[in-house]
């Protein structure tokens, strides 16, 4: 029976180091099941869930950590199971601004969880407003939810949360649907 683990590594971004890990992967013939990467200034960030037999993940969690030490990588690796796909049958992107409060990001994100709407990725920046001298906040999610969702209610009450909390803003959706998908092959 195959097993999971979650793995988590952050560090310097260095040309060839996906290729690296990838390899290290390879070399224990594992397979990565999903994973999510980014670059944060000089810095990267990736997290992924591979599957392997027992025997492979074992030997691919000493690799995996003989492979960070090596390149001064900040790594965690969690075993874990039950993989599933992520749920984008309804993506929501969610956009809003204002003035800048304690528990903004509390409150909605709370309000997604009480919807049972993921949160798939997200970024916000504060900025000081030149014109009226406060601090503002601008913030950018991208959503996903069950096709049980109804969108219509949801628009309504993101909207009244909205103008509870003083933010202006915009929400737009589209229902993931797999005949409408462009395949090109080669």
């Amino acid at each position: 029976m195959n097993q999971q683990i979650i793995v988590n590594i952050l560090g310097a971004d260095k040309l060839g180091i996906l290729s690296e890990i990838s390899a290290c992967m390879h070399d224990k013939c594992c397979n990565i099941l999903d994973s999510r990467h980014a670059i944060y200034g000089t810095d990267f960030s990736l997290s992924m869930i591979v599957e392997g037999t027992q025997s492979a993940i074992t030997k691919l969690e000493v690799q995996l950590s003989s492979l960070c030490m090596k390149y001064e990588l900040l790594s965690m690796i969690k075993r874990t199971s039950g993989h599933a796909k992520q749920n984008l049958e309804q993506l929501i992107n969610l956009e809003f601004s204002g003035e800048d409060a304690k528990g903004i990001i509390t409150r909605v994100t709370a309000f997604l969880a009480e919807r049972q709407v993921s949160v798939s990725a997200f970024r916000q920046r504060t900025f000081i407003d030149k014109t009226t001298n406060v601090e503002n906040v601008k913030c950018k999610m991208v959503l996903s939810a069950t096709k049980e969702l109804d969108l219509g209610n949801f628009d309504e009450e993101i909207k009244q949360l909205m103008c509870k909390l003083g933010l202006s803003g915009k929400v737009t959706h589209n229902e993931i649907k797999e005949e409408n998908e462009h395949i090109e092959s080669w």
